[in-house]
């Protein structure tokens, strides 16, 4: 248990420089990287909560989908590929300190309610099959209906890419 505790710590660690690395970088190829960085430490935590088929998805679906298409928006938009000057406006101090104050409330309402509970372990494990059994029977409609958006969304990305 207690190596779990250290690897979560490192882990976290990690994934918090990197999502720090990703809102603070001036070039948007570095950031949407830090990104990468976030989710793949993401799906190490899950891992470690034992939960095999979510950090596979995360790597499948999240790395090796959506940061290819946030890559393509990028290269397909124009956007500036290097430093840029100007990304922040001038009213930047005041989203901090709406940024702090809630993650404020967030630990306080944390500990307010759950203060030094224990996690519970109730045995009970669900299996990958388990989990792809349920996804292809009992929701099949959105699951189907979750991939024909994001095919629309796709094809309109497409569409307002073009120039002609």
């Amino acid at each position: 248990m207690i190596a779990q505790n250290i690897a979560f710590g490192i882990i976290a660690a990690a994934v918090v420089l990197a999502a720090v690395g990703m809102v603070t970088t001036r070039n948007v190829v570095h950031a949407a990287l830090f990104l990468v960085a976030v989710l793949g430490g993401l799906g190490a935590q899950y891992i470690l909560l034992t939960a095999e088929f979510i950090a596979t998805t995360q790597v499948l679906v999240y790395i090796g989908a959506v940061m290819v298409l946030f890559l393509f928006g990028i290269m397909l938009t124009r956007a500036p590929i290097g430093r840029t000057p100007q990304m922040t406006g001038p009213s930047w101090p005041v989203a901090v300190i709406a940024a702090v104050a809630l993650g404020g409330v967030v630990v306080y309402a944390l500990l307010n309610e759950f203060g030094s509970d224990s996690l519970r372990d109730d045995g009970h494990v669900f299996r990958t099959a388990d989990v792809g059994d349920s996804v292809f029977s009992q929701y099949i409609i959105p699951f189907e209906a979750v991939s024909v958006l994001l095919l629309a969304a796709l094809i309109g990305a497409v569409v307002l890419a073009r120039r002609d």
